[in-house]
């Protein structure tokens, strides 16, 4: 039975599929009302106001340069400013803290509680702002590729190239019969132009509110024009229903190798999630967003929103070519002549360019794929003493999940000469809205019920600190490491426990020195290696010391060993 079952849900998924490619610009392109969408339901009443709801690539960009929102490039790429927020307002983003959903809520400094008679008000002065505006965009989009797993997701814009990012970014319907029945399970409100100048009465951070309302299915966006806000905010909603359900959701990159095999490719800014991801040999399914449902895993998003800074053709050519009109949407990059400046950082080095996933060559019609033969978590440790590759076995994936751990050099600024530890939960620990645990719990029951092989794969430094002069791990045995994951021979390999950390590592993998598979026999002073892994491992156990809390499971065992 579920055999059959999952049987067609992926003939479904195909189909779905082959409709989105064959008609991956469709677009209803409406004039309507807002008593036509039944805009009122949200307190919306405005009768004079026009609104547009999606509106294909081309309308867009005719919206766009109408209401000089930003300027095209010789390309006829749109690119936009999104002020003084280039990145996301992480301590303005804030959750109501009510019943049911603050049972499940994890409540602190990431997922901040709000009283519901604060957002109300500020629900209040959105809603009654767009009773005023004489044009809205409105957006029906879903968040998930998996039939089993998606939520129909509406966005309310004022700003034609929000709605622009909002069709890049989210999966698209594919028919006019599939738009006409669209219900949002959840609806983003979007008023950037709007402030709240009481936000010292209210008790918050700054005239800047990003609030959810999960009870309500609504969120309104207030003071930042970043439109990372919403591809995020979607992500967090996402990372609270799913896990509920059973499915994981997840801060990852994901391929799919000629014979359908899947991997996961987990890491922080800096560990080569998506250059280790984009691979020649194999499809890409996304690089940002994914879930691991009953069915195997899937995309979330139906584009990718990939950094500008010294962006060039050789270095990436896949997101290179895909920076084209009409569907590429280039976001506080700087504009010369008509042309972009991917090297100008004097705005910011978090620029950003939105496009839909179909405009990667080498990627993967489905967005779909079978339960993850490996999961790889990467890091770039600036300690130099973790392995390049090891297996992770037992409580060992749940533990480095949860810590979530990469390293970078230090400043100098203030005297700091030692690489500085970086630990995210979950490798996205702004994005994860419940207990870690229950993450790790679920993290847990997917691979064993599916064997899942478990890496951990260093690309950070090797033979010394960053600090110390010691070299990076090469490009060519990281990509070595990672072939003999994706092509099984690593598990013909002898294995040595590594006596810090209790990691499996490779005696000898293919032409890689041993020597460089071995941290400790790469350090020229194994005294200092000992101290520097020591100082390393009190680290990881200091930092998963907020995990361990009644009611929820601890893996604590598979961390490093403690006397």
């Amino acid at each position: 039975m579920m055999l059959s079952l999952r049987k067609a849900v992926r003939a479904g998924a195909r189909s779905q599929q082959a409709m989105r490619m064959a008609a991956a610009r469709f677009s209803t392109s409406e004039t309507l009302s807002a008593s036509d969408l039944k805009l009122e339901a949200y307190g919306i009443n405005n009768s004079s106001a026009t609104v547009y709801r999606n509106l294909s690539y081309e309308d867009l960009a005719k919206h766009e340069r109408e209401g000089n929102e930003g300027e095209a490039t010789k390309d006829g790429v749109f690119a936009v400013d999104t002020g003084i927020f280039t990145g996301r307002s992480p301590k303005d983003k804030w959750i109501v803290k009510q019943m049911p959903s603050a049972e499940h809520l994890d409540f602190g400094p990431v997922n901040q509680p709000v009283s519901e008679e604060i957002f109300d008000e500020l629900y209040e002065k959105v809603v009654d702002y767009y009773g005023t505006v004489p044009k809205m965009y409105v957006n029906d989009l879903y968040c998930g590729a998996s039939p089993a797993s998606q939520r129909p997701v509406r966005f309310i814009t004022e700003l034609a190239w929000q709605a622009h990012f909002t069709r890049n970014m989210f999966i698209r319907p594919e028919t006019k019969e599939e738009v006409n029945n669209f219900e949002p399970a959840f609806t983003v409100i979007n008023a950037c132009k709007l402030s709240n100048e009481k936000w010292k009465d209210h008790g918050l951070n700054s005239d800047v509110f990003v609030g959810f309302n999960i009870e309500k299915k609504v969120a309104i966006i207030m003071g930042t024009w970043y439109g990372g806000e919403m591809k995020k905010g979607i992500f967090s909603m996402m990372n609270t229903w799913l896990p509920l359900e059973g499915t994981l959701a997840m801060h990852c990159s994901a391929n799919k190798g000629k014979d359908g095999s899947t991997a996961l490719f987990f890491g922080l800014s800096g560990t080569g999630k998506t250059t280790l991801s984009a691979d020649p040999n194999r499809a890409l399914i996304g690089d940002d967003e994914h879930g691991w449902d009953d069915h195997g895993i899937f995309n979330f998003e139906g584009g990718c929103y990939a950094k500008t800074i010294n962006l060039t053709e050789e270095n990436e050519p896949e997101i290179y070519r895909a920076i084209k009109a009409p569907g590429a949407l280039l976001e506080n990059t700087m504009i010369k002549d008509g042309t972009p400046d991917y090297f100008d950082t004097s705005k910011t080095q978090n620029g950003r360019v939105s496009y839909p996933i179909e405009y990667i060559e080498n990627f993967d019609k489905e967005q779909m794929g079978g339960h993850p033969k490996d999961v790889i978590f990467l890091t770039a440790d600036a300690f130099g003493v973790l392995p390049p590759v090891s297996k992770l076995t037992g409580d060992q994936p749940m533990y480095h999940f949860l810590s979530g751990y990469t390293a970078k050099v230090a400043g100098t600024e203030r005297g700091v000469t030692e690489p500085t530890a970086t630990f995210s939960t979950c490798f996205g620990a702004a994005f994860m809205t419940l207990p870690p645990a229950k993450y790790g719990e679920l993290l847990e029951k997917k691979i064993d019920t599916h064997k899942t092989n478990v890496y951990l794969v260093n690309t950070g430094w090797s033979g010394g600190s960053a600090t110390s002069g010691a070299s990076r791990m090469s490009i060519k045995d990281t990509r070595a490491c990672i072939n003999a994951i994706l092509d099984g021979s690593i598990l013909d390999a002898d294995f040595q426990t590594e006596p810090f950390f209790n990691l499996q590592i490779p005696k000898a993998l293919g032409k890689i020195d041993p020597k460089v598979l071995n941290p400790r026999d790469a350090w020229s002073d194994p005294a200092e290696y000992d101290a520097a892994a020591k100082k390393l491992a009190d680290m990881f156990v200091e930092n998963y010391k907020q995990f361990i809390k009644p009611g929820l499971k601890d893996f604590s065992a598979g961390g490093p060993p403690q006397n």
